[in-house]
């Protein structure tokens, strides 16, 4: 087994900050993407690797991304999920790589909800 260098140990270190983060709940932002077989049909892969790519690239370190099978509107694929701590859930529909750069951005980095995308605001009650 070769040895470890530095910047080894420098990600492991980074890996285990975040896992131990997640768990503790040091996160400000969860997005769902949902990746059910209509999902990923209509490109929700795509939007998923755009996701990720921009968090890696701006440094986000605070939000959870997270996947889920099919939310029902087949229709409206590829959707995303987006929660800030605090706030109600937000439903986004119709997504492709610029939407959901915009909504990191403007949203989950923001603060602010991307109106034209959003499908709904707030969780589903059966009550």
């Amino acid at each position: 087994m070769p040895k470890l260098k530095l910047e080894d140990l420098a990600k492991i270190k980074e890996k285990v900050k975040t896992s131990t983060g997640l768990r503790e709940g040091g996160y400000q932002a969860k997005v769902t993407v949902h990746m059910g077989t209509c999902g990923i049909a209509s490109g929700a892969r795509k939007v998923m690797q755009k996701l990720m790519d921009e968090i890696a690239q701006r440094d986000v370190k605070d939000v959870i991304v997270t996947t889920s099978g099919c939310a029902g509107l087949c229709s409206r694929e590829p959707m995303a999920t987006v929660e800030l701590r605090g706030e109600a859930p937000v439903k986004y529909v119709d997504l492709d790589e610029e939407k959901i750069q915009r909504i990191l951005v403007e949203h989950v980095v923001g603060g602010k909800i991307v109106e034209e995308y959003a499908l709904a605001i707030g969780s589903e009650t059966s009550y």
